[in-house]
């Protein structure tokens, strides 16, 4: 089994078919994405593929170390960020074919009508071991 992260973006990935921002949706439209992801979720927890995911908020703030004894440093909100994360599921699956299939799946939740948004979602494999300097460099 290996571990991938599937990461759904804001923005910065190639616009989805139905593309509205989810803050034009209707209390119905998010709930019935939000149970189509719970729903997959749970299907993931009974197969043993299911580790962990949550979403994310739009806002956040960089933060990095400033030198011994002094304050980090902070900058932010970037919610323009292209990069935005919006959310994650981490699974663990018996080879990459299977996780691009089940991002494929994450992918046909439910959007504004109804309509499966067809977003594009970001699979990354978890390192199994540390990476070579060449890996690294590539």
């Amino acid at each position: 089994m290996a571990k991938y992260l599937l990461l759904k973006h804001y923005r910065g990935a190639p616009n989805p078919v139905n593309d509205v921002p989810m803050d034009r949706w209707t209390p119905e439209e998010i709930s019935a994405h939000v149970r189509y992801m719970h729903d997959f979720a749970d299907r993931l927890r009974e197969s043993g593929e299911f580790v962990d995911g949550q979403a994310l908020a739009p806002e956040g703030t960089w933060v990095r170390y400033d030198g011994e004894g002094r304050p980090p440093v902070t900058d932010g909100p970037f919610a323009e960020t292209k990069d935005l994360i919006a959310g994650w599921m981490v699974i663990d699956v018996d080879t990459r074919e299977r996780a691009v299939e089940l991002a494929g799946e994450l992918s046909a939740a439910p959007g504004a009508g109804g309509k499966p948004i067809h977003e594009w979602l970001e699979v990354r494999p978890f390192l199994s071991a540390p990476p070579t300097a060449t890996e690294w460099c590539h």
